[in-house]
């Protein structure tokens, strides 16, 4: 069983920076995939980076590449999303997940999830 809880959403104005943190406890492997994915209202949840536990790879969503950058801390157990230059389009519910299988980007193939947090961009 692993536990996932996400922190440092709130309402920033276009343009600005916000850090998103994962902590997590439980069961975890180094080839795991440590994922973020986003919801906004209305629409499906989309993918956003992804990092292997080990850190040896990331990847990233078309539409936040360059202004993303997703990292972990080992000693914590903690996952990081820096978000710079936010936009009002990057609005959403945030969601870390957990994947036995690595880097994915499809949320079907993420085994534990967190609640989410709130990030909310205005214009």
């Amino acid at each position: 069983q692993v536990h996932l809880v996400e922190s440092g959403g709130g309402l920033v104005q276009a343009g600005d920076s916000l850090r998103l943190s994962c902590s997590a406890s439980g069961r975890t492997q180094s080839n795991y995939g440590m994922g973020w994915f986003r919801q906004a209202p209305g629409k499906e949840r989309e993918f956003v980076a992804v990092i292997r536990w080990s850190g040896s790879n990331t990847y990233y969503a078309d539409s936040v590449k360059g202004r993303f950058t997703i990292s972990r801390d080992n000693t914590k157990n903690t996952v990081y999303l820096q978000m710079y230059s936010l936009k009002p389009e990057d609005t959403a519910v945030y969601y870390c997940a957990q994947s036995r299988f690595g880097l994915r980007d499809t949320p079907d193939e993420y085994d534990y999830w967190g609640q989410g947090t709130q990030v909310t961009v205005s214009s």
